[in-house]
């Protein structure tokens, strides 16, 4: 798992939250207390998986450009199509 490293500067109420998820958990400092509260409720916000469906979908969208089009080069514009993207 990669870290990355940050300077945050937390209100009163969200220090004392991290202050008591560290003791409910035995961790060893605040840093932890958030990974923790993201790991809790991250997934509430940005999935952890990719699921299967997305991924057949994409392979299935780049099989049929490569039936389309070949192998030649897609322009940006064409991915964001193909992906979906504005």
């Amino acid at each position: 798992m990669s870290e990355a490293t940050l300077n945050l500067h937390v209100n009163d109420y969200t220090n004392r939250v991290l202050g008591v998820l560290k003791e409910m958990f035995g961790l060893k400092n605040k840093s932890e207390a958030l990974n923790k509260f993201a790991e809790l409720f991250g997934d509430e916000f940005v999935g952890k998986e990719v699921r299967e469906e997305v991924v057949q979908d994409i392979i299935q969208s780049c099989n049929d450009h490569i039936k389309k089009h070949g192998m030649r080069k897609m322009s940006l514009s064409e991915l964001k199509d193909l992906a979906g993207a504005q």
